[in-house]
């Protein structure tokens, strides 16, 4: 791999900023209000004006598929039973919604008009509040039938909206303010559809973060939020890959993990440096790694199926493996416990130190959504519009619930305020319809 840094106008005093940020936070954590939870909570998690309560990137909060602590989400609905509302949304995407204050966001594809565009909602009564077209034509129709051209979850600083699309064979990526107006477009890379295309941005820092690996080979970049500059850029291997890239604190710092492509890497999410890169995934993964801090678990499923704990000093050390095929839903670590929906639809919990199995039960159904954590209690819902809740713990396995709202279901549900907000395609007299549910208690 080739990386290139840019030290030069904007993106050089933008690095001296990302420095002066870091040493204030290690110096002084609670110098600088980074999570907004209420004025009562910090975090080093990213720069961003949004509360620790929204669910404002994809993963969540915390990029680790735990919801906010202190919720009640329903634990039974149905399409009429606890539905708060439910609104029509156009076109097609696979992507998750992301809440923010009083909006909700998610992107989509109008393959008939040929437009991707993002699309805003009323948190409170799902109306719909703006729409914006990022691309027009350009649209591709190559790769796996099942995936969408708007598969990549939007991430929100409090200030913009950050989206990836594969348009006109290469990827961009886009900021749009809140209020639906775009700010700035910066293409990452060409891109050769071997699957098809859904990395999420990340944001860290003054940075919002995005890659798009493909058979051409591709490219990683951080980008200055506010004017979409180059501040660091890598290269990355001609392999197809999947995954968005992800925040984890390792030893007490933030580092920017990236697995597939046969690696597992790990960098200064705020200079772009490699810390470390080792072997420890297969070469096409899609989901999103997790951290207890002294493993990194990667799981993946071409050439191979695994699910491996990586050590996460950069000694190359892979510390368990199996050959179980979690490839598209991302897992959970509790407490010394990694919890996995397989992709045929069995739950499991391992050791999280030694991968020794705790259990595994059926639930049925393919899952492509990931499983979310509230409390103690995991939800995972099926392409079918089945959602099993079971208990997060490693004693035994523990069915708490099921509920259904009939479609198709490939974006993964949302938990904020005691509310869940779903994307579910229904069948609407023979013609698909994607439909935005808020489901919750009624007050």
């Amino acid at each position: 791999m080739v990386m290139h840094f840019f030290f030069i106008n904007r993106s050089k005093s933008l690095l001296m900023r990302a420095s002066l940020i870091v040493l204030t936070i290690t110096i002084a954590s609670t110098s600088v209000l980074l999570l907004k939870a209420d004025d009562t909570t910090t975090s080093t998690v990213s720069a961003a004006d949004v509360s620790a309560g929204d669910w404002p990137w994809w993963r969540g909060p915390t990029r680790d598929g735990v919801a906010a602590a202190g919720q009640t989400p329903p634990t039974e609905w149905s399409a009429t039973e606890n539905v708060v509302w439910k609104t029509p949304i156009s076109g097609k995407g696979h992507a998750s919604p992301i809440v923010v204050g009083v909006r909700v966001y998610l992107p989509t594809a109008d393959e008939a008009a040929q437009t991707q565009s993002v699309l805003c909602f009323d948190r409170h009564s799902g109306e719909p509040v703006w729409t914006t077209v990022v691309h027009e034509g350009g649209l591709s129709d190559k790769g796996n039938k099942r995936t969408t051209q708007a598969s990549s979850t939007l991430a929100c600083d409090g200030e913009r909206l950050f989206v990836n699309f594969l348009n006109r064979d290469a990827v961009s990526t886009t900021a749009i303010s809140c209020d639906g107006e775009q700010l700035w477009q910066r293409k990452i890379s060409d891109y050769v559809v071997h699957q098809g295309y859904g990395s999420s941005p990340l944001i860290a820092g003054p940075l919002v973060i995005v890659i798009a690996d493909n058979k051409s080979g591709g490219a990683m970049m951080g980008l200055e939020r506010e004017t979409g500059e180059i501040v660091w850029q890598h290269e990355r291997p001609e392999k197809p890959n999947y995954p968005s890239p992800i925040l984890l604190t390792i030893d007490g710092k933030e580092r920017l993990i990236q697995v597939g492509c046969d690696l597992v890497s790990c960098f200064d999410p705020l200079t772009g440096e490699k810390v470390w890169e080792t072997e420890g995934a297969t070469t096409e993964c899609v989901t999103s790694t997790v951290s207890d801090g002294e493993h990194l678990y990667t799981s993946g499923g071409y050439p191979k199926n695994h699910v491996s704990a990586v050590r996460v000093d950069g000694s190359g050390e892979v510390a368990w493996e199996n050959s179980v095929r979690v490839y598209v839903p991302s897992m959970l670590v509790k407490d010394g416990y990694l919890y996995a929906v397989t992709d045929a639809g069995v739950a499991m919990c391992w050791k999280s130190d030694t991968g020794e199995e705790q259990w595994k039960g059926r639930l049925g159904g393919t899952f492509n959504a990931s499983p979310v954590r509230v409390g103690e209690t995991i939800y995972a819902i099926n392409e079918a519009g089945t959602t099993f809740l079971f208990e997060a713990t490693p004693d035994k396995f523990t069915m708490l619930g099921e509920n259904s709202i009939p479609g198709e279901v490939y974006a993964t549900p949302v938990f904020v305020g005691s509310r869940i907000y779903m994307r579910i395609a229904e069948d609407h007299d023979g013609t698909r319809q994607e439909m935005l549910y808020c489901l919750g208690k009624r007050e």
